[in-house]
């Protein structure tokens, strides 16, 4: 599967194959839209229905439409039937598959070609239930077993319209309502039309017009009725006749057949019309229609008076520039009453417009793909390419901070938000993924969820399920392993004692504690508590290590975040609620993101998307001080160098993670991540911690001049309008992942509540 755009489009992993009922060249529609669109990330091959002829041997031909498809229509000998037909098409799909060095995803419009192809592996499998095809004209009777069937083999459902999602949900567990959508640009040409077109041209005003295919949908009555009613009107029906002997059409002197006109010719028609049409008959062909014809009408500037179709109704019933109307004295009233609100002028088309701003093909697109991608490979980030040139918010960071931000500002205030990331992924640190052994590990090092707070494990439970998980750390000391915090079960491992109580344990401490007249470093923290051999022992090279300076050094706040026990909870976190999200923290991430007024982009600096993009406000969630360009000098942070490795064998260490106190171990500590995930496998993966002082910015060090270098920039982020600073390095802060986000949800509550009472700034140099 070839074509010429293939090296202008990004690389990708799928091919698309889409088994089609409707030829490539016979009426511009959704599936067209559809495929042109997959086709910027991935081949896509269009499957038509075979053609007979006088061939004596079946052969495919491949013809390239120049914008990323390729279409296939097989040729079968004419005398060629039954199971002979089914696997000659098999061979023919078999051989062209084997050239493709891609996995594979499988698109059907058409259960009927599951015969010849229900044997190809697949990375996913969509179905794109565009209409009930039982319900038309000649529908075959093996229909409705082999839609059954592709059912059960689809891991996706489209549907054309909510109408039909609500007849085929309970038939599947992933079915999602995708109504047919509008490229508004291209049809907004009829507009400005300047030239009639030659054969509509001559036809008098005013025109009342239809475009589409013309078949038993048609309420041909109702168009003879409404020509006879006004015979001053001139009715253009465009579209080509299927299904429906020609015979069956309304004849009269104001109506006009103009027979099938290319998807670029619908503009130039619509643009001579006065009024559109949708004069379809309610019967079982329409009953789960979502019509297309509805958005693009109103682009190209009309008024649209429709039958009573139900997906008309839910969507439109409201819209100014909408008449609804049942059997044909009412239509044709609506008719009089769309060419009424012609004459006012344009005031009406505000409404609509509004409306097709929230409605795009790429749109539509962007969230099938994003569906499609969660099920072929969960793993990889989310694909949601821009819609879009302006936006309410530009956030920058694809984090949680950022995340949260961007998820509440489109969901909960309706705002179109544009999120970047200058990785390749999002997730921020959290991302993790599956390594080439199959085994999900954190790039950026292990990362614990837990909380005290039923808010925020209620707000992330909305975008994952939980496996709970209580972490455990063990210390490599003096040739053992002996749990972190420290605890009685330590105490009595190191020392060779058997303290049986919490008071003996109390005891044991407080004798080697030292007193500290004012505790003002991590040292003194230590020191006080358990004493200098203690001290020594866990956290003096571990914290020279992790932060290239002594504890003597460093702010208190460092170790007192490790507690002391003397119990024997060997659990280091003792939150109410401690879980890892069950498919991963990019999968929660992912669906975090997965919101229609939410776009993505990844490996774009801030710099790049303020020349790219504008936008109203913006969420930073990137260093403080590179926002304002270092101006007062860069805030010190400590990095971390990560190596991952495999092993063949099934586990590695006896809990998720092992510190390494020893200055004279170069790595902190070492992950294995199956503890974590819960994954079972016979081999294992695991990640060495190399704190460096180059790299990423992981940890702010907190010592009083950093603290008030920071409190310059803070300064200046507060005086700054229209930018809002959220999460660690907007705020100097090592928080944990619950912290950050319930900063960033306090931010938003507080942001919201504040621009309630006052309208956002617009500035056109927020970014400056």
């Amino acid at each position: 599967m070839t074509n010429h755009a293939a090296s202008t489009r990004p690389s990708s992993n799928f091919a698309l194959i889409c088994f089609s009922h409707l030829r490539w060249n016979f009426v511009f529609q959704r599936p067209q839209h559809l495929m042109t669109r997959f086709a910027r990330n991935m081949d896509v091959l269009f499957w038509e229905e075979p053609i007979d002829n006088d061939s004596p041997t079946p052969w495919l031909e491949l013809r390239d439409e120049g914008n990323g498809v390729t279409v296939a229509v097989p040729h079968l000998p004419g005398s060629m039937g039954g199971d002979a037909r089914t696997a000659a098409l098999r061979a023919l799909l078999d051989d062209h598959v084997a050239g493709i060095g891609a996995q594979l995803i499988r698109w059907y419009y058409t259960p009927m070609m599951l015969p010849f192809s229900r044997h190809l592996a697949a990375a996913c499998t969509v179905y794109d239930c565009m209409d009930e095809l039982k319900n038309f004209r000649f529908a075959p009777p093996e229909l409705m077993p082999l839609e059954q069937e592709l059912f059960g083999l689809a891991d996706l459902v489209f549907t054309g319209g909510y109408s039909l999602y609500e007849a085929k949900r309970e038939s599947h567990a992933s079915v999602h309502p995708f109504p047919s959508s509008v490229d508004a640009a291209h049809f907004a040409q009829g507009r400005a039309l300047v030239q009639d077109v030659a054969d509509q041209a001559g036809l008098p005003r005013p025109r009342l017009g239809f475009y589409g295919v013309i078949d038993e949908r048609m309420d041909l009555g109702l168009i003879a009725a409404l020509a006879d009613a006004r015979p001053d009107w001139t009715i253009v029906m465009v579209g080509p006749v299927v299904k429906i002997d020609p015979a069956e059409l309304p004849q009269r002197a104001n109506i006009a057949w103009l027979g099938s006109k290319s998807y670029a010719e619908l503009p130039l028609y619509a643009g001579g019309w006065d009024v559109a049409l949708m004069p379809f008959a309610i019967n079982e062909a329409t009953r789960f229609i979502s019509p297309t014809k509805t958005p693009e009408y109103l682009a190209a500037g009309l008024p649209v008076v429709s039958t009573p179709i139900v997906d008309v109704i839910r969507h439109y019933g409201d819209v100014a520039g909408v008449f609804v109307a049942d059997g044909a004295t009412a239509f044709v009233d609506a008719c009089d009453q769309a060419l009424a609100l012609r004459r006012t002028g344009d005031a009406w088309r505000i409404e609509a417009d509004t409306l097709l701003a929230e409605q795009s093909w790429d749109q539509v697109a962007a969230r099938m793909l994003g569906l499609i991608l969660q099920v072929a490979e969960p793993d990889q980030p989310l694909l949601k390419p821009v819609r879009s040139d302006h936006y309410d918010y530009l956030i920058v960071g694809a984090g949680f901070a950022g995340s949260v931000m961007a998820e509440r500002l489109a969901a909960d205030a309706g705002k179109r938000v544009l999120v970047i990331d200058k990785r390749p992924h999002i997730a921020g640190n959290a991302f993790d993924h599956k390594d080439e052994a199959g085994i999900l590990i954190h790039q950026y090092g292990p990362h614990i969820f837990h909380t005290n707070s039923a808010d925020i494990f209620e707000y992330l439970s909305r975008f994952t399920a939980w496996r709970p998980y209580e972490h455990r750390v063990l210390a490599e000391v003096r040739g053992q392993l002996v749990p972190i915090p420290i605890n009685r079960t330590t105490l009595n491992a190191l020392f060779g004692l058997s303290l049986e109580t919490e008071e003996q344990a109390a005891e044991f401490l407080a004798a080697r504690a030292e007193p500290v007249t004012v505790i003002r470093s991590s040292e003194d923290v230590v020191i006080s508590a358990v004493g200098r051999e203690l001290y020594e022992t866990f956290f003096q090279g571990y914290t020279r290590k992790q932060w290239g300076i002594d504890p003597s050094e460093l702010d208190k706040s460092v170790t007192a975040r490790v507690p002391t026990r003397t119990n024997t909870d060997d659990r280091y976190f003792t939150d109410r609620f401690q879980a890892m999200p069950r498919d991963g923290f990019t999968a929660m991430f992912a669906k975090m993101l997965d919101h229609p007024n939410i776009d993505l982009e990844l490996g774009v600096t801030f710099e790049e998307a303020k020349r790219r993009f504008s936008f109203d406000q913006i969420v930073y969630t990137g260093p403080i001080d590179e926002y304002f360009d270092f101006r007062f000098g860069k805030l010190p942070y400590r990095s971390l160098r990560f190596e991952h490795v495999h092993e063949d064998r099934e586990w590695a260490q006896p809990v998720a993670v092992v510190n390494y106190p020893d200055e004279k171990v170069p790595y902190t500590r070492v992950t294995e991540y199956k503890h974590l995930t819960g994954q079972q496998a016979p081999n294992t993966s695991l990640t060495y911690e190399f704190p460096s002082a180059e790299g990423d910015p992981y940890y702010p060090i907190p010592r009083p001049e950093n603290q008030a270098l920071f409190k310059q920039y803070e300064a200046l982020a507060e005086a700054t309008k229209g930018v809002l600073f959220v999460g660690r390095l907007a705020t100097y802060r090592y928080y944990n992942m619950d912290q950050v986000v319930g900063q960033a949800l306090a931010t938003y509550r507080r942001h919201i509540a504040e621009e309630r009472e006052t309208p956002p700034l617009k500035a056109a140099a927020l970014a400056e």
